[in-house]
């Protein structure tokens, strides 16, 4: 019996972030560009890619950008066409009504309050969840590499990524299982652990399919790590009851929201561009000199 497809996805997008003031005082953190498109079009173009059809973006306050960004500007593309300038450069950029929901988180209470806010758009369905500054950069996708996996197990399937050892106690770590090459089952999961009781140094990264029934525990879920409504602990609940396994990302994952990450992210990405790579490679090494 073929798996319900996975139609939707939850960009939670309503964080203040308060790391890269005064830079997101007036604009929303995901509209920080990587070379010349912003995180949230890297995070929608991969879902697009692994074939889904409905993106939700569940907002906060100042977050209007976000949602300027995927409509039609008209006076630009007006301008840019009677100067003979070529538009297609913004076709990624639309989002065709209907195929995107804005939903408000009114209150900052996790990860797991987000997701939930977004309860009545899923309904029944199994969806994805996108974390737009955990930066997965790779062909093909992220999404696209859970999606070809979950068509084969089902059941409720997340991206990890190895780092070392040290480093786990900034994450949600899985205990994991049975590995089948790329596929690892999950047993166990851990909101930012201490390094000495971490099950594993398989860390969460940021790309999600869950099957609704997360919606249920959420309704009722308790404050966790951070005094937030974590999501990894309503995951949990639902180990053992359904299957629940990992895919190991083949691709390179950049940290966004650590400034060190997002200039990176921006480094790796430009001297993988044509147009750019030569020039920005020869300013690096004079930098570095």
């Amino acid at each position: 019996m073929p798996h319900k497809p996975v139609r939707k996805a939850i960009f939670p997008v309503a964080g203040l972030g308060t790391r890269f003031l005064p830079a997101t005082k007036a604009i929303p953190k995901e509209m920080l560009p990587i070379v010349d498109s912003p995180l949230i079009q890297y995070a929608v173009d991969e879902a697009r890619e692994a074939g889904i059809e409905q993106m939700i973006f569940v907002t906060g306050r100042c977050k209007s950008a976000i949602e300027d960004h995927f409509d039609i500007a008209f006076e630009l593309e007006h301008t840019m066409l009677a100067r003979g300038r070529d538009t297609s450069v913004l076709a990624s950029s639309r989002l065709t009504p209907g195929n995107c929901v804005y939903v408000r988180q009114q209150e900052p209470l996790g990860l797991g309050h987000a997701i939930w806010c977004a309860r009545d758009i899923i309904g029944d369905e199994p969806f994805a969840i996108f974390l737009p500054d955990e930066f997965m950069h790779g062909s093909p996708g992220c999404m696209k590499q859970m999606v070809d996996a979950y068509q084969n197990i089902g059941g409720n399937v997340i991206s990890v990524l190895e780092v070392p050892r040290h480093a786990v106690s900034s994450y949600g770590v899985i205990a994991p299982g049975e590995s089948r090459g790329a596929i690892t089952e999950v047993l166990g999961l851990v909101e930012k652990p201490k390094v000495e009781d971490a099950p594993s140094n398989l860390i969460v990264s940021g790309r999600y399919i869950l099957q609704p029934e997360v919606m249920h525990i959420l309704e009722g879920q308790e404050k966790g790590a951070g005094g937030e409504i974590q999501l990894t602990d309503a995951m949990a609940q639902m180990l053992g009851k359904q299957p629940f396994h990992a895919v190991t990302f083949d691709g390179n994952r950049y940290d966004c929201g650590s400034k060190v990450g997002y200039i990176e992210a921006n480094l790796a990405v430009a001297l993988q561009r044509a147009d750019m790579a030569e020039e920005v490679r020869a300013i690096a090494v004079n930098l570095l000199k």
